[in-house]
């Protein structure tokens, strides 16, 4: 069945690279890899530890050391990078710079100093690209679910999926470094410190266990770093061949717990880089296999940046999660999907027009396609402000695809679409998205307003051109005559979209 909403695909061609950046907790990794005959071919990997989250203080504010550390670390990666092109670089920040009070800050150097743009992704996103990394990495049997357990620096994501689909998606505020610093902050160890910590993590898990227990799955698969080293100490020890299983953890467990303080511990086969954070991890391991009731779990050689690069090959064609979540959140909220039709297809038109006076790209494009389907999602709750409404959803919803910046990209588009335009309705969105998200509210704005009256009938003239700071619109002045509440409307949008920055010219022929 052809795709009702067409969208553009990634233009690759045989040979190009693709690079995925993870500034994940505890470590930054980036991968690149070639792109051949359909598929990706692994070219380099980099992987520096940072310890971002050792940093983050209870203010949400990072301290100057590892704020350092990020920062050379990404110039070090951009200049592996600062030939692909901008299209083909995804990176992605988790769950430290999720918890930054003032995140913009800190993005604007990180930003600089990589070359590429950095998105923020929420936990539950986390899980989906972490799962697709690992799907792709190491495929299931058609129809068998799968549990993938990713213990990060920062967060902890559990995600049951089958194929390259996750069906849950779970993240927790627990994680090898931040677990460490909470129960273990002074460096001292205890058996008793020990229990207590592993009932408080034990009790995150239990929010969701039930559920997972009762879906089920087949097998069980560990992903990021910590997994790898208690699955290389467990081979070490003797006790497996570097899966992970409930009889061989325990044992892991008493003989770290031998030592009295952290810098003390002495387990086979973990390196001196990750001794200072093992006990969280393990801590939080332990309590996962609790909770859940795991016997064994596979370690995975594929996490978060792999997934990014898979995510990348299905972005903007049949197989982008974007739509679908879209799709799902018209049926949701019983969208119009004639009216939004309408007025994408006007929106599209407008923005053909534009594009290149306003230096809009095929990223614009797909934003704005996705704020036409979704402008009167706020009808659903009420009539009255259902922009407001609608923005509120959007933003504060776990949309599979989106980043926290698209999201909020995609907020202020709808709530823009009409009315007056607040002061801060674009107070989210980093600088570098400012210019494209108000001219793009402006041809929203437009296209709204065109099919105010839901008529099915074609605009029969509609012409648009733009400059820097103004936008002239064309129309037919016999077919705005008969539709006298569409030209008031119309005559008072200059007023309004003064507030975009924008001035609207009307003209009628």
């Amino acid at each position: 069945m052809k795709d009702a909403y067409p969208s553009t695909r990634l233009p690759l061609q045989d040979g190009d690279l693709l690079a995925a950046v993870d500034l994940g907790s505890n470590s930054f990794h980036m991968v690149v890899a070639r792109y051949v005959l359909g598929q990706l071919r692994i070219v380099d990997r980099l992987r520096e530890t940072v310890r971002l989250a050792e940093g983050l203080d209870a203010g949400g504010g990072l301290s100057l050391a590892a704020r350092q550390r990020a920062l050379e670390c990404l110039a070090r990666f951009g200049q592996r990078i600062r030939d692909i092109p901008a299209p083909q670089v995804r990176a992605v920040a988790t769950n430290t710079v999720r918890n930054l009070a003032d995140p913009q800050s800190f993005l604007v150097a990180a930003e600089d100093a990589l070359g590429h743009a950095i998105e923020i992704v929420s936990g539950r996103e986390e899980a989906r690209l972490i799962y697709l990394g690992v799907a792709h990495a190491q495929p299931a049997k058609p129809g068998q679910l799968r549990l993938v357990i990713d213990i990060g620096g920062g967060s902890t994501e559990c995600i049951i999926g089958s194929g390259f689909e996750a069906i849950e998606r779970e993240s927790l505020q627990v994680g090898c470094v931040a677990t460490t610093r909470r129960f273990f902050g002074n460096g001292k160890l205890s058996r008793k410190r020990w229990k207590e910590a592993l009932t408080e993590v034990t009790a995150e898990f239990q929010q969701f266990a039930n559920a997972y227990r009762t879906l089920g799955w087949h097998e069980a698969l560990g992903s990021s770093g910590t997994n790898k080293a208690i699955g290389e100490i467990c081979a070490a020890m003797k006790l497996t061949k570097g899966a992970i299983t409930a009889e061989a953890l325990p044992q892991v467990r008493d003989r770290l717990l031998e030592a009295e303080r952290i810098e003390d511990i002495d387990l086979p086969g973990l390196s001196s880089e990750r001794r200072p954070i093992i006990a969280g991890g393990l801590l939080v391991l332990e309590a996962a296999f609790e909770a859940l009731g795991l016997k064994r779990l596979m370690v995975s050689k594929a996490a978060l940046r792999e997934g990014l690069l898979y995510d990348m090959l299905g972005r903007g064609g049949a197989d982008d999660p974007r739509d679908a979540a879209v799709a799902a959140l018209m049926l949701r909220y019983g969208i119009d999907h004639a009216q939004a039709r309408r007025v994408e297809d006007t929106l599209m038109q407008l923005f053909d027009q534009v594009q290149e006076a306003w230096q809009l790209d095929e990223d614009d494009r797909l934003m704005l396609r996705r704020a036409a389907r979704l402008h009167e999602l706020g009808l659903a709750i009420a009539h009255s402000q259902y922009h407001v409404h609608g923005a509120y959803v959007i933003e504060h919803s776990d949309i599979a695809g989106f980043s926290r910046q698209q999201q909020q990209f995609l907020a202020a588009l709808v709530r823009t679409h009409r009315r007056g335009i607040p002061k801060t309705a674009f107070d989210a969105l980093p600088d570098r998205l400012l210019a494209a998200a108000k001219r793009g509210a402006a041809l929203l704005r437009l296209a709204v307003l065109l099919h105010r009256a839901h008529e099915p009938d074609p605009i029969p003239l509609l012409r648009a051109e733009a400059a820097d700071g103004t936008l002239t619109l064309t129309l037919s002045r016999r077919w705005l005559d008969s539709r006298p509440l569409l030209r008031a409307d119309l005559e008072g949008e200059p007023k309004d979209m003064a507030g975009l920055g924008i001035e609207l010219r009307l003209q009628g022929v």
